[in-house]
């Protein structure tokens, strides 16, 4: 029990600092207002507020000296006479935040499905109660009398207890409910025991060692706020307009919360988190610990490890059950795993609102479009992790928006997630043509040692089969120089001269007098990142390649104009998740100059060639 304790407070630790929290960042930093509040002493501290006849207590974010409390009908907060002590107390709202945000995050994450499926209730209404509740606090930013009216409920808790939290409290539970983190195997095995009402004291442990762990950063980010407000002066002298500027905030992330609008930002950062999580949730005692909260079915694909270099026996692929529904087939018909003998199966475990996910998505559409003729079947399995990503039309237009067309199954019931043993989103498993698993990757990365796994699956399934060249390219004779697959990466990038790149900040490039055979250039500002380069103000790319066709992975929205040798050959419309354009279409291999004009804010992530 100890060890399982570690791994989740462990693993909750890596969750808080994730990309995937950071939506919720800004307001838990903001949440904890000024540093301190001044009241006066007992019975002089609630003062009158004009017109009414009960006391109340001095607004956050209004400061008083001693004396008798005088309302300020505009600011809201009270002017004090002299002769009369004040007393401060110490602003917990950070706290208040923190302990309802991890509170309703991990009452809901064990026992929401259980309550709304009982109550009869629409599985997406969680979220949008978070929503709701969000606005609402944004509104008692903006309005004092809203937020009057959520301390009210608060307005019994003794003094010491600092009622003034209640809004802070509601806020908490209501961030709780909109709190998408980045799942790993430790909240994948707390979701799963929560969606199946299988709530033992092991999982109840393991839940609780979790909740502490993401605690622990968010509150040390509150308290930052705190901080803040309390040593920089604006924060005092201009508290009013930083919390009406607070409250339009919190407004603003509800809606983009609604609209996911916040995905692009987080499909846009590295998953800095990925190798430290694998390393603690995925280890061997973690395994063991948290495989030991389960039955012992299809354990043979315990012996395989995840992302290995080579094909393994895994055993046999277990079967897709309890589907909601299928997406994706002629009808809604579901696809029969067992009646793809003879053909290659990629099988992908994946949620909607996992921006790891959506980041692997344009790979896995990628080989359905360039193996399914040759006897590839793309099957994904869409395992919930939170209540509204059951809702059928969520997935399904989530899915269109993806650009995902391959059959999807709602595997709502987590039924097919726990045959296959899986820890993960996203997970892949490659399945031969005699049914047996051969290999599986957790996570996102190592796309190309995929990829050749696939083609050597193909290639035993059917020796005389003429599988085209790897994802992007067309079949033919072409030369041994064609110019190699090269990403936009500030890592990974060859053949790149010119300005020396920049890290992770805009910067201003020159082209060079020339460009050599597979080497490439920037002009204009362009952000070289890890995994995608972001046009800026007047951003070009000049590459000189040798081959037939050009491809680019690229994401966001807005027009890049393709010139080659000079002429405008194109102007291609970029719009959504990152996916593969075609930019060059040539009859036959040639040595040529290309030039990309690229709208501000449209990502590359990299070229093929054919």
């Amino acid at each position: 029990m100890l060890v399982l304790i570690l791994i989740g407070l462990l693993g909750g630790l890596i969750t808080a600092v994730s990309p995937c929290i950071l939506p919720v960042l800004p307001v838990v930093f903001l949440a904890g207002g000024p540093g301190t509040e001044s009241e006066t002493s007992p019975g002089a501290a609630t003062g009158t507020h004009p017109g009414k006849g009960e006391g109340r207590q001095l607004p956050e974010g209004g400061t008083a000296a001693s004396g008798t409390l005088v309302a300020d009908p505009e600011s809201g907060t009270r002017a004090a006479d002299p002769g009369e002590t004040p007393r401060h107390t110490r602003n917990r709202r950070p706290y208040a935040v923190v302990a309802g945000l991890v509170l309703s995050f991990s009452f809901f994450t064990l026992l929401g499905v259980t309550l709304l499926s009982a109550l009869g209730l629409p599985q997406d209404i969680l979220r949008y109660i978070g929503l709701a509740l969000l606005v609402l606090i944004g509104f008692g930013l903006i309005f004092p009398p809203v937020e009057r009216l959520l301390e009210k409920p608060f307005a019994r808790l003794p003094q010491r207890q600092v009622n003034k939290g209640g809004s802070a409290f509601v806020l908490g539970l209501g961030l709780g409910l909109l709190y998408v983190p980045c799942a790993g195997p430790v909240l994948a095995a707390i979701t799963v025991a929560g969606a199946r009402g299988q709530i033992s004291g092991e999982i109840v442990a393991l839940t609780i060692s979790f909740a502490v762990g993401t605690a622990i950063p968010l509150l040390a980010f509150a308290l930052a706020g705190r901080r803040v407000a309390e040593r920089v002066a604006a924060f005092r002298t201009r508290a009013r307009k930083l919390r009406i500027g607070a409250g339009v905030l919190m407004v603003a992330l509800a809606f983009a919360l609604a609209f996911n609008v916040t995905d692009a930002i987080q499909r846009a950062l590295p998953d800095y988190t990925s190798a430290a999580q694998k390393k603690i949730e995925d280890s061997d005692t973690a395994r063991q610990q948290l495989s030991g909260l389960y039955d012992n079915s299809n354990k043979e694909l315990s012996r395989c490890e995840d992302g290995v270099d080579q094909l393994r026996s895994c055993g046999r692929a277990p079967a897709i059950d309890g589907i909601a529904k299928w997406l994706n087939t002629p009808g809604g018909a579901p696809v029969d795993l067992a009646a793809q003998h003879g053909k290659v199966v990629l099988i992908d475990f994946w949620t909607y609102s996992c921006i790891n996910c959506q980041r692997s998505l344009p790979h896995i559409e990628a080989w359905n479009a360039a193996y399914k003729a040759y006897g590839l079947e793309v099957i994904g399995v869409h395992s919930p992790e939170f209540p509204f990503e059951k809702d059928a039309g969520n997935v399904a237009s989530q899915a269109k928006k993806l650009g995902v067309t391959y059959p999807v199954a709602l595997d709502n019931k987590l039924t097919t997630w726990d045959n296959y043993r899986n820890r993960f989103w996203p997970a892949k498993y490659l399945v031969d043509a005699n049914g047996t698993v051969r290999y599986f990757k957790f996570g996102e990365g190592q796309y190309d040692q995929t990829e050749d796994l696939i083609r050597t699956l193909l290639h035993q399934a059917n020796p005389q089969v003429p599988l085209p060249p790897k994802t992007g390219q067309k079949a033919d004779v072409l030369t041994a120089d064609r110019t190699p697959e090269t990403y936009l990466s500030n890592l990974r990038i060859s053949g790149y001269v010119g300005t020396p790149l920049v890290d992770d900040k805009p910067a201003t490039y020159h082209f060079p007098a020339a460009i050599p055979l597979n080497s490439l250039s920037l002009d204009g500002t362009w952000t070289a990142g890890y995994d995608h380069f972001t046009a800026g103000r007047n951003a070009r790319l000049a590459f000189t390649y040798r081959a037939r066709n050009v491809n680019l992975v690229l994401g966001g929205n807005g027009p890049v104009t393709v010139l080659v040798n000079g002429k405008v050959t194109r102007t291609i419309q970029v719009h959504g998740t990152p996916s593969l354009y075609a930019l060059v279409n040539a009859s036959t291999p040639a040595q040529a100059h290309l030039e990309l004009r690229v709208a501000p804010g449209v990502e590359g992530y990299a070229f093929t060639f054919g």
